[in-house]
């Protein structure tokens, strides 16, 4: 393998600032910014806008599409009578 072809391979946190999640996980993404996590040591990380804490479909606060009520007044504006 040749050497300082890939990029470290190291653990960074992941932060949602709107839900109050973060997790740690291995990445070879960079930041300057460092947090310090239950463990006592220092990490980098990396603000996300959407996780799995924030987003529709995990949290179960989605819209449900009214497909058929749309499929209805297509009907009846360009529909055969």
């Amino acid at each position: 393998m040749k050497k300082n072809l890939h990029p470290e391979y190291r653990p960074v946190v992941f932060r949602d600032p709107s839900a109050g999640f973060a997790f740690l996980t291995r990445s070879t993404v960079t930041s300057r910014e460092r947090v310090e996590w239950g463990d006592g040591r220092t990490y980098p990380v990396v603000d996300v806008d959407v996780s799995s804490a924030s987003h529709p479909f995990y949290t179960g606060r989605g819209r449900i599409v009214d497909s058929a009520g749309r499929v209805e007044r297509f009907r009846q504006r360009y529909g055969k009578a």
